[in-house]
């Protein structure tokens, strides 16, 4: 059985041994990117299109240009052939229906990600990106494999609105109990 990474926003990783990297897109983007010579696979999990703000130091692998290069370079470091890499892309949800495409930041990242690959010449052999459903997506860094499940913005919407409630509940009943005495 292959060990599983589960990776967050603004994380990446990759791996020359059989792993099972794993996350959870709305908005965002991930590339999954191989060296199918060197077998060699990564991931990012890009919030944010473009280039980070001047002040942040060392580059933000939040924003899709630090997340692309980071990855690329990691992976060379363990032997990947920067010219043999191939993309699948994902991700890219619209979770907010009253929100206008072109105010979509789900949209503006695959259009990022899509930009950078073709003019870093990777080819994108696969993707799935758009709607309003989230995904779970499963890569499989020795076979570039990817396994995704949809899931649907109503039941994250339902759980956000349920989990809401039971903290404004919380507040009422903590509110009733007892006050809160400051002191320097």
């Amino acid at each position: 059985m292959k060990p599983t990474v589960n990776i967050h926003i603004g994380d990446y990783y990759s791996s020359r041994t059989p792993v099972v990297i794993t996350t959870v897109l709305g908005p965002c983007a991930a590339v999954c990117l191989y060296d199918p010579a060197n077998k060699i696979g990564g991931m990012n999990h890009i919030l944010l299109p473009g280039d980070s703000p001047a002040d942040i130091e060392n580059g933000d692998s939040r924003y899709g240009i630090n997340a692309m290069e980071l990855l690329i370079n990691q992976m060379m470091k363990l032997g990947a052939n920067r010219y043999k890499l191939t993309a699948k892309v994902f991700g890219g949800a619209s979770i907010l229906s009253t929100v206008s495409s072109e105010f979509c930041m789900g949209m503006r990242n695959i259009e990022f990600v899509v930009d950078f690959l073709l003019t870093e010449k990777i080819p994108i052999l696969n993707y799935n990106f758009g709607g309003v459903d989230s995904r779970r997506i499963y890569y499989h860094t020795d076979t570039n494999d990817v396994l995704l499940k949809r899931i649907k913005s109503r039941e994250v919407i339902n759980e956000f609105a349920h989990i809401q409630n039971r903290r404004h509940d919380l507040e009422k009943r903590i509110k009733k109990s007892s006050k809160i005495v400051y002191f320097d």
